[in-house]
């Protein structure tokens, strides 16, 4: 295993740091877990793909360009609200 010397913010450093200890776990580990279970846009991309096959599969639902640009302002606009962005 190898090490990194990442920089950021020292707020940022001390609320990761308090999430981990919370969860029982240093920051070392809490960070090794959190990059084990992110995607990477790759990944996400691959996973939408294979979302859209299966429900186009399932049901014919098989959104245009357009239509999914509708959808993704629909959510972003929502997800604003909630997070008051």
């Amino acid at each position: 295993m190898s090490d990194a010397n990442v920089r950021i913010p020292e707020e940022a450093k001390e609320r990761l740091a308090a999430i981990a200890a919370a969860e029982g776990l240093s920051l070392r580990a809490y960070l090794a877990r959190l990059a084990e279970t992110l995607l990477t846009p790759a990944e996400r991309a691959e996973r939408a793909e294979k979302a859209l096959a299966a429900l186009k599969e399932w049901n014919g639902y098989a959104p245009t360009a357009a239509e999914e640009q509708d959808l993704d302002s629909v959510l972003d606009r929502r997800l604003a609200q909630v997070t008051g962005r």
